[in-house]
């Protein structure tokens, strides 16, 4: 068969350890063979990132920017560990942070099920959708080692001077200091994808924070969102049949695990980093959930949500097998090839999309698994097999079905 054609190239983000691995065997082994791959190259491994000053993470971005799509290997964003380990120049950002904040987009992030895999929670029959804001607070904090006694203050100084000046802190020992921000702009643009994407779905829209304890920054996203709904999405809303509703994160939490799934569940960003994990989890498995960035300008990145599984990257430096699971990592393949196949009327590579999806799921349906999988799953033949004999396997499929 002729490869499918893409006139038009996307945005590559290659990342690091053991998924940076799987990136060039899923490239190699579901995509070449059957796709003539046209992307534009950033290497966001650790390395690279060190060697340009992380100038090549916001390059990335602003190529996002201009090509309307990405796809993105999972990072290490590094720790005092880190440093010494890569004898880095300093303890760079978070690359994923670092694009967010280029984009302010929004990021939805649901499980990829399988009939093999039944959730943690019995009570779930249907995913969960994290949308989670991608700008701003701890991702873009700044922050201060506390050395001895002394005043923390919080200072903001408008146009005409200094309007504002409160005490956080009188210090009498060492201790830590963090500031963090966000817009009015921005937590607009959160409001307005999560409503657009709860109609695009026609699911219900949960948003929680907590503004009973922060009553000046989780109350302005609680008034934005509700001010937006009533003003713009309330009639909509209605006549789709579908609810928004705002409640307390602690709140939010035992409603979640008490309900059947099947909404959208809204959350500040840190908040919807965690909760996107203990979903995932609860799915099953963080290598099984789908992730996208989607920017106020209708621009697109996709991700594994998962790390760069380093376990199993030291393992593979060793010469050892290892039953590393690359299926979102896969899946955001495949979403950034069906967007950009949906951009550019390239119904082909839509298709392609769609069948490469079929193939894993129907892999692990026929009990063929990764070592994370086959712990969970209810299949009465399930086989255990590595990284490279999964991937074969789906080529298999894949193959079958064009």
């Amino acid at each position: 068969m002729d490869k499918i054609k893409m006139p038009n190239p996307i945005v590559e983000m290659d990342g690091d350890e053991m998924t940076r691995i799987l990136w060039q065997m899923i490239k190699d082994e579901l995509l070449l063979p059957f796709v003539e791959l046209n992307t534009e190259y950033y290497d966001l491994g650790l390395p690279k990132r060190d060697e340009t000053d992380d100038r090549i993470t916001n390059e990335a971005a602003e190529a996002i920017k201009r090509l309307r799509v990405g796809v993105k290997c999972a990072t290490i964003t590094p720790n005092a560990q880190r440093v010494e380990e890569y004898k880095l120049k300093e303890m760079w950002k978070s690359p994923n942070a670092t694009i967010r904040a280029v984009l302010d987009g929004t990021v939805f992030r649901a499980p990829i099920i399988t009939e093999s895999i039944k959730p943690y929670v019995g009570g779930w029959k249907k995913p969960i959708t994290i949308a989670r804001h991608a700008f701003g607070d701890i991702y873009k904090a700044t922050e201060h080692r506390v050395t001895g006694k002394g005043r923390a203050e919080l200072v903001f100084t408008d146009e005409n001077g200094e309007s504002f000046r409160e005490t956080v802190y009188d210090f009498d020992s060492a201790g830590v200091l963090q500031a963090q921000f966000n817009t009015d702009n921005s937590i607009e643009s959160f409001a307005r994808a999560c409503f657009d994407f709860a109609l695009d779905t026609k699911q219900d829209l949960w948003f929680s924070t907590k503004d009973t304890i922060s009553k000046k920054y989780d109350q302005t996203f609680k008034h934005i969102f509700a001010d937006i709904y009533e003003a713009e999405y309330k009639q909509a809303f209605e006549k789709a049949g579908i609810e928004y509703f705002y409640t307390l994160i602690d709140d939010a939490v035992a409603r979640v695990i008490r309900s059947e799934g099947g909404f959208i569940w809204a959350c500040k960003n840190y908040d919807g980093d965690v909760m996107s994990d203990m979903v995932s989890t609860a799915f099953g498995s963080l290598a099984m959930m789908t992730s996208v960035l989607v920017s106020p300008e209708g621009n697109y990145e996709y991700e594994a949500a998962h790390g760069t599984i380093t376990r199993h990257y030291y393992k593979h430096l060793k010469g050892e097998e290892t039953s590393s699971n690359p299926i979102a990592t896969i899946f955001a393949w495949t979403g950034a090839l069906r967007k950009r196949g949906e951009l550019d009327a390239t119904s082909e590579l839509c298709t392609f999309a769609d069948k490469l999806e079929r193939a894993c799921l129907d892999v692990i349906e026929s009990g063929v698994m990764t070592g994370d999988l086959a712990l969970l799953s209810s299949s009465p033949n399930v086989k255990k097999v590595s990284s490279k004999d999964f991937i074969a396997a789906i080529r298999e499929r894949l193959t079958e079905i064009l």
